[in-house]
């Protein structure tokens, strides 16, 4: 094994915190309520952070370690109906996608909840019906998210999530 420091801490602490808020906003937290709002906000925040670092932060945390291919997720595809595994030190092509669908969805949930709450679209059915749309399609994506983590994890026989802990792969 070959052990990779590949997740530095403002990733690690975006992915974290914004799994607890999602998970909080989405299934504990009463949607007409202030902390509804105010977590909301926090993973507007978080998103933004890691926008910016995606352009200044580490090596595998800027957007340009992981560019949006089709052709490269079709490989990896091939590669998981063939049995071939590719290590990937960053994210895999899969991954990367999945990675801006997430970041997209959370804007689009943010911007529309905001829109809900301001004078000009309160009352407006859209916005509220555009957030509806977005958390669905979002919780379905996480559960996709999570799903391909362990499948990949048990495939390519590195930890992922420890990885997303630590901070450090595990490459056989």
């Amino acid at each position: 094994m070959t052990r990779i420091k590949i997740w530095d801490p403002v990733v690690r602490i975006f992915h974290w915190s914004l799994v607890g808020g999602f998970a909080a906003n989405a299934l504990f937290v009463d949607s007409e309520s202030n902390l509804h709002l105010m977590i909301g906000y926090a993973i507007i925040m978080l998103v933004a952070v890691r926008l910016v670092w995606g352009f200044v932060g580490s090596q595998y945390a800027r957007f340009t370690s992981f560019p949006p291919s089709a052709n490269d997720a079709m490989a990896q595809v091939q590669d998981m109906v063939t049995g071939r595994v590719t290590i990937h030190k960053g994210h895999t092509p899969l991954g990367a996608l999945m990675i801006y669908n997430l970041l997209f969805t959370l804007a689009v949930i943010g911007l529309s909840g905001w829109l809900m709450t301001t004078d000009m679209f309160w009352g407006v059915e859209w916005p509220e019906e555009l957030h509806e749309v977005a958390v669905s399609w979002a919780e379905f994506s996480v559960v996709l998210h999570i799903a391909a983590v362990i499948f990949e994890s048990i495939r390519t026989h590195v930890n992922l999530p420890r990885a997303m802990v630590t901070g450090y792969k595990d490459i056989p």
